[in-house]
């Protein structure tokens, strides 16, 4: 369902669309609002009530660019990808983000290294 949802936003954004709408989940939400906080969209907010619930999200250019220039997802459902927080490295010299989750909740490469905590690495976006 994320590997979806990621891959339509950058559909929509090689486009040049304003915004895009992608079913709820709870797990989408909060990979959205970690690619808010590193300002890879613009802005993330669910709409509707339960059965018809979505997220709208605002996307980002930078020069009529997309801010999303790459998206590479490590586990996929024939393969879970593992990482303890030693494993973790800056993806792109630190211009790239390495999405996890943990026991913690959905975290970035750098939360996760600093509150000394593994998980499932989903992918990498830059």
């Amino acid at each position: 369902m994320v590997m979806n949802t990621l891959i339509k936003i950058k559909n929509a954004q090689d486009a040049k669309k304003e915004n895009v709408k992608v079913p709820f989940s709870n797990f989408s939400l909060a990979i959205l609002e970690l690619l808010e906080k590193h300002k890879l969209v613009e802005a993330v907010s669910k709409k509707g009530r339960m059965p018809k619930r979505i997220i709208e999200i605002k996307l980002k250019y930078n020069n009529g660019e997309g801010a999303i220039h790459q998206i590479k997802f490590l586990s996929r459902p024939s393969r879970r990808l593992y990482m303890g927080y030693k494993d973790i490295r800056p993806i792109r010299q630190g211009y790239g983000v390495l999405i996890l989750s943990t026991p913690k909740g959905v975290v970035d490469g750098k939360t996760a290294r600093k509150e000394k905590v593994g998980g499932q690495a989903l992918f990498e976006v830059w």
